[in-house]
């Protein structure tokens, strides 16, 4: 049976997360060391206590779940000799699929989130920025509806295209209030704001898009050792200069992650796993493609049974 892997994105962290992997693999405990040193903080003590309540901002939060992500598929790997066929990664977690497939070291990788997220926090001041998951309509009337209500000084769109029947808005604050209405009114089944202050993956990200091309240049990058599929249009990609330029793009593009699981199966992935803590993509992907199994590997009982209850 042929591996995919799929990592998630910001919002799947809480305090505590991985303790019962840490007890059980040392890689764990090695990888949160190795983002430690990186990072010149105790990220182990940050995902396990949160003593000054940082594990929620976003400058901190990317990092966290990209070294809980890379950690559980190196525990993974340390006790199955099975190899993905390709990778994903929903936003952040494109960046954990990178280091999973040794394109970018864990290192560099989560240096580079910890700079997306204060750039990305920085585009738009808090406050000024809004996102809404709306359920229950089609993603082309999602998009039709949200392109009406945008014009020179407002910006509203769909930014995660996450599942049929489920896609995030961003945008300016009222741009995005005023489309949730109008949503409801087309339809929608529910309208509902989510706990964040910028409006992730939309143009008004363009400043940290710009700040990240620069940082992207200071890091070295290989070829990964299997395909990561883009967010941005659900592409397979090998190549550095294409992985670079796309992830340039992501920050101001919306992350098609319908597109992307349609891609894992496409060339072949008979089965997930879902590397990260929680498991939402777990659900989105039941919702997507019924007929492919998958399955969180946060416990260790998940890591240890491996493919053998999928």
């Amino acid at each position: 049976m042929t591996l995919g892997v799929v990592f998630p994105g910001q919002g799947s962290q809480r305090v505590g997360m991985l303790e019962e992997a840490a007890g059980a693999f040392s890689v764990v405990r090695e990888t949160f060391s190795e983002a430690s040193d990186a990072l010149g903080y105790d990220m182990w003590a940050l995902v396990s206590q949160d003593p000054d309540a940082r594990l929620s901002l976003t400058e901190f939060t990317q990092p966290a779940i990209l070294t809980a992500s890379v950690a559980l598929f190196r525990a993974f790997e340390s006790c199955h000799s099975i190899a993905p066929v390709a990778a994903a990664g929903h936003s952040l977690g494109e960046y954990s699929a990178l280091v999973s497939a040794r394109a970018l070291s864990l290192y560099d990788g989560v240096r580079l989130v910890r700079e997306r997220g204060a750039a990305m926090q920085k585009a738009v001041p808090v406050g000024e920025g809004a996102m809404a998951v709306i359920l229950g309509l089609a993603d082309d009337v999602v998009s039709t509806v949200c392109d009406a209500l945008c014009d020179a000084t407002h910006y509203v769109g769909g930014v995660n295209f996450n599942a049929p029947g489920q896609v995030v808005i961003a945008g300016q604050t009222k741009a995005v209030e005023n489309a949730m209405l109008a949503l409801k009114e087309a339809g929608a089944r529910r309208a509902m704001p989510l706990p964040v202050s910028a409006p992730f993956h939309t143009p008004l990200m363009q400043p940290a898009a710009d700040i990240m091309t620069l940082a992207f240049d200071e890091v070295v990058w290989s070829e990964p050792d299997f395909p990561v599929v883009s967010n941005v249009d659900g592409s397979l990609q090998r190549d550095p200069t294409v992985i670079k330029q796309s992830l340039v793009k992501q920050i101001s593009s919306p992350v098609m992650w319908t597109e992307c699981v349609a891609t894992l199966g496409r060339v072949g992935c008979e089965m997930f796993i879902e590397s990260g803590p929680g498991n939402v993509l777990s659900g989105l992907s039941k919702r997507i493609d019924k007929s492919v199994p998958i399955k969180s590997i946060e416990s260790v009982t998940s890591i240890e049974a491996g493919l053998s209850d999928l």
